[in-house]
């Protein structure tokens, strides 16, 4: 799964119960989305069909109807409840408490249980091979000829 996609399933399971009083900020939520994903407005407003000026408006719009946001998170490849629940200060206080040297989400994404140097080695010890063996065929082939 690629990263936003997988926060947006982690910030959606949060326990939106407890802070029943919020304000969410649908505009401010697909601009956050739109840029970790690193897609312009225009880009994005030519895929659900409208303009780039559409989408800097909605941007600054609190609540946006449900239809826009179900086009808006298609596009986006992220569910609708990402964008409708986000919260930055709960996403915040989430990475802050889960990544730190014994979390299980700092040891499973950070902590190398292997050397990083002896990958890249093996990697070049593999294409040294293969192309020794390239040669050698090569070179039975030009045999092969005269």
């Amino acid at each position: 799964e690629n990263f936003p996609y997988f926060c947006c399933k982690l910030l959606t399971k949060m326990d939106i119960e407890s802070t029943p009083n919020r304000k969410v900020h649908h505009g401010l939520n697909v601009k956050r989305f739109r840029e970790m994903l690193g897609i312009k407005q225009e880009v994005l407003g030519d895929a659900i069909g409208v303009a780039q000026q559409t989408i800097s408006n909605l941007e600054k719009e609190a609540v946006i109807k449900d239809e826009i946001l179900e086009k808006i998170a298609k596009e986006l490849n992220i569910p609708v409840e990402a964008i409708k629940n986000f919260d930055e200060e709960k996403a915040i206080n989430i990475v802050a408490n889960t990544f730190h040297e014994d979390s299980g989400g700092y040891i499973t994404n950070y902590k190398c249980t292997f050397n990083p140097l002896e990958k890249v080695i093996e990697l070049y010890e593999r294409i040294i091979k293969d192309k020794e063996e390239q040669n050698a065929l090569l070179r039975q082939l030009l045999q092969e000829k005269k």
